[in-house]
């Protein structure tokens, strides 16, 4: 879903740029998905009881190519039944010939400048995929777990220190316990050794600020080689770095008697053994956040290894500037904020993974001397020694790191191609907030980096789509929608604009199915409403959209179309999609459905000539310019419609239409007044009728009291009146008095009487309201206490509290409805 609403967003920014005369492009393609793409390679593998070692990389790489030349259209057939107006012949991949080269460009440029390196750093390790992870491809899920306070023997036989630590099982990699210096409670143990559990390794009693007292019991086991502040700390006091993990996860050679054991094993054992020796404290529970792999949620592991790093300060520097600068642009300008507080605290990224499918790193090693060589094009022999003896780093580059090159790598890059030149820098991206740092801030570095320039102007984050209950779609947890399901159901327009009516600036989006109902009936309208219309045009007629405005109608209708392009308008250059969509709902449906085309009627069916055509042409104008305002929210439907309209100079589609142009001359505000009069009479009338149950065929009569402003308006649109409420006007002045036994309205200051005698049996009515609305005050007392108990409000999900929330004010309004019916009924 939320890949649905992402891709209309750009869908509907791109028609209607270029219907408004912009050169566009929206270039389409997919990246290269590494681990997933690898790790779906690999489950097909499995099942064939194979692994890709079977196949040996060479073959295994060829599989995969196989499986995206199979798969790999799937995407691009979806948006493609999604509307997207892409440039297809364009299609891009992250590894085709072209933009390959672009990675490693960008890679030696990178290295040659001092950018990236290798170190033999933490990092996040997944030991299911068996690769490294950037900080952000890590996803934190707070967890129910455990504190265990281990006593830790002093070497000198004089008691012991309590350490408290969520992984019992990492102790096998102390090689110190850390204190503050300031803490009274340690300060006469620092420079002296407490002894190993379970290993018997004498550990250093070290002081660091780092340590906060208040944590535990203020002391500090330090595991250089599996956790990135105690890495830090091993550093600034030289410690033995212990790796006791394979790559697996299982602990190796530097375990002991737990070695090849799985860390839930290891676990158990060691808080056992702790326990039988009597140095298990206690046990409290805790929770804390626990790092997860993003692609297949295995429990990361910080783990030392030699990676390839990107340093990111320097780059980062500039791409701060830019948004403060305002260069670029955050919609809504709330994600500015996170932007900073990333971007200032940035870290190094680690870019290698340890997998096979992507982009191999362009370097090599000497095997005679050691010489690491980074060049664009595979070296003879090694600069330093000469040697010709050399091997390919067998690490593959992170797919967010080519991602981060999409705005200039699909123009060319970097040869200086034509495309580049006119199309970079591009100007919007629409995204979603959780890939804010690992693309769109990647995409502004690499953009003020390789090419000098910001990528985008504009960056427009879209609310993530959760279910009506509030939780995040997602098909393996059973909450997610398939939108290809929805478009089967409710067809592609509708699906589009259920999604835009609801895409509003909040942070999240419930999603509703019944706004997908509400568009495919909106389109049935549309489709309707045009038949109409056509049907009551001749094949030969042609129309210019230059005709004479005499009605009150037509003055009105054109001042609402020009208020309606202004609106539609502001909203799309303000990004606010679902504005756009409710005003659009609300002038096709109400104002030109109910109110223009029945108005216009009597013209239509008339006998005068004039008349008959100039009512032709303003309707014929108004679908015109309302189709292509629809356009890019609905594309199927008003492409089809429109080629049947019947007006001058029409291009081959819709879609390279001109966007309709707001023209303040053609407002009439008086007519809009005055039209507002005439509605507001109407409405009244038939609020009346509905209410009492008077059938809609029952001609009635009414009496209205009127300043003489509105007296003579009211007889110069008599007949407008009477037509549209089905009544006889029997009086109109401004001293007339309310008649006995009849129902009131208030309608711009006017006074309207419906005499009831003959339409009604008042008692009956009466009595059957007041049947109606008692069982719904029972209703609505049980869920008052029901709503009002504590532990229904306090326990209950937040959801089911709104819910029946919601149901009461809905039953209250029902009430307070049914009330003011019976007060029509009686008399003062």
């Amino acid at each position: 879903m939320g890949h649905a609403l992402n891709n209309t967003i750009q869908d509907v920014l791109i028609r209607q740029k270029r219907m408004d005369g912009r050169p566009t492009l929206w270039l389409p393609g997919t990246d290269h998905a590494g681990i997933a793409t690898q790790n779906k390679v690999e489950q097909q593998l499995a099942d064939e009881g194979l692994t890709r070692h079977d196949l040996g990389r060479e073959k295994f790489i060829e599989k995969v190519w196989e499986w995206k030349e199979e798969h790999g259209s799937t995407i691009i057939n979806q948006l493609k039944r999604l509307g997207c107006s892409c440039d297809w012949s364009r299609e891009r991949f992250t590894m085709d010939e072209g933009y390959s080269k672009a990675v490693k460009e960008v890679f030696v440029r990178l290295y040659h400048d001092g950018l990236i390196y290798r170190g033999n750093r933490i990092i996040n390790w997944c030991p299911r995929c068996h690769t490294a992870l950037s900080d952000i491809e890590v996803e934190h899920q707070d967890i129910e777990g455990n504190l265990w306070h281990i006593r830790y023997p002093l070497e000198d036989g004089d008691g012991y220190l309590i350490i408290a630590t969520t992984r019992p099982e990492t102790m096998l990699g102390d090689t110190a316990i850390a204190v503050n210096p300031d803490d009274e409670r340690y300060k006469k143990l620092i420079g002296k050794k407490a002894i190993l559990p379970l290993i018997e390794r004498p550990l250093p009693i070290i002081a660091d600020e780092h340590v906060d007292p208040s944590f535990g019991t203020g002391a500090l086991k330090v595991t250089p080689a599996h956790d990135p502040n105690d890495f830090e700390i091993g550093k600034r006091h030289g410690l033995e770095e212990v790796n006791i993990f394979s790559e697996d996860g299982t602990i190796n050679e530097n375990g002991g008697k737990y070695v090849g054991m799985d860390r839930k094993e290891a676990r158990r054992e060691i808080v056992s053994h702790l326990e039988e020796e009597g140095l298990l404290e206690k046990i409290e529970a805790h929770e804390h956040a626990v790092g997860h792999c993003y692609r297949c949620q295995t429990v990361i592991e910080p783990y030392l290894s030699d990676q390839w790093f990107v340093d990111m300060k320097p780059l980062a520097k500039d791409a701060i500037d830019v948004v403060k600068d305002k260069k670029v642009r955050f919609h809504p300008p709330k994600w500015e904020r996170l932007y900073y507080e990333w971007m200032e605290n940035i870290r190094d990224w680690c870019i290698s993974r340890q997998i096979w499918w992507g982009h191999q790193i362009p370097a090599w090693y000497c095997e005679k001397c050691e010489e690491i060589i980074v060049e664009f094009d595979p070296p003879a022999s090694c600069p330093k020694c000469g040697s010709d003896n050399l091997r390919q780093e067998s690490d593959v580059l992170d797919t967010w790191f080519s991602s981060a090159l999409w705005p200039f790598a699909t123009l060319g890059w970097p040869d200086k191609t034509e495309e580049l030149d006119y199309f970079y820098p591009t100007s919007v991206l629409s995204t979603a907030r959780d890939i804010l740092y690992l693309w769109v801030a990647r995409m502004i570095m690499s953009g003020l980096k390789f090419m000098d320039d910001i990528p985008f102007h504009t960056v427009v984050i879209h609310p993530t789509v959760l279910n009506p209950e509030g939780k995040r779609m997602s098909k393996s947890l059973g909450t997610g929608v398939d939108p290809l399901d929805l478009i089967e159901v409710y067809g592609t327009d509708a699906t589009r604009f259920g999604l835009m009516i609801q895409n509003t600036s909040m942070q999240d989006m419930r999603f509703s199915e019944d706004k997908l109902a509400m568009s495919r009936n909106f389109a049935n309208k549309i489709w309707n409403a045009s038949r109409f219309v056509l049907m009551n045009l001749e094949d030969d007629d042609e129309f210019n959209g230059s005709f004479e405005l005499n009605k009150l109608e037509d003055k009105w209708i054109i001042s609402r179309l020009q208020h309606l392009i202004a609106d539609v308008d502001q909203a799309l250059d303000g990004y606010n999609f679902s504005d756009a969509s409710k005003v659009l709902y609300e002038f096709f449906w109400s104002e030109f459905c109910d109110w223009y085309l029945e108005l216009s009627k009597g013209r239509l069916y008339g006998d005068d000539k004039e008349e008959v055509e100039r009512v032709k042409h303003i309707l014929t104008t108004v679908l015109d310019m309302s189709l292509r305002l629809l356009h890019p929210f609905m594309p199927f439907l008003t492409e089809e419609i429109w080629q049947m309209i019947p007006i001058e100079k029409k291009t081959k589609s819709i879609m390279v239409s001109s966007w309709p142009e707001f023209n303040p001359k053609l407002i009439d505000e008086s007519a809009v007044k005055d039209m507002r009069i005439l509605q507001a009479i109407i409405s009244s009338i038939r609020t009346i009728r509905s209410e009492l149950n008077i059938p809609p065929s029952k001609e009635v009569d009414v009496m209205m009291k009127a300043e003489e402003d509105n007296t003579r308006f009211i007889k110069i649109y008599e007949k407008e009146i009477m037509a549209q409420a089905k009544v006889k006007i029997v009086e109109v002045a401004p001293d007339v008095g309310k008649p006995p036994n009849s129902a009131m309205a208030l309608a711009e200051g006017i006074e309207i009487f419906m005499p009831l005698q003959g339409l009604i049996d008042k008692d009956k009515e009466k009595a059957r309201l007041k049947k109606k609305w008692i069982p719904k005050e029972k209703e609505i007392e049980k869920l008052n206490a029901k709503n009002n108990n504590p532990q229904f409000k306090n326990n209950a999900p937040s959801n089911i509290v709104q819910s029946s929330t919601d149901k009461q004010v809905d039953l209250q309004n029902e009430v307070d409805k049914l009330k003011q019916q019976f007060d029509l009924l009686t008399d003062e």
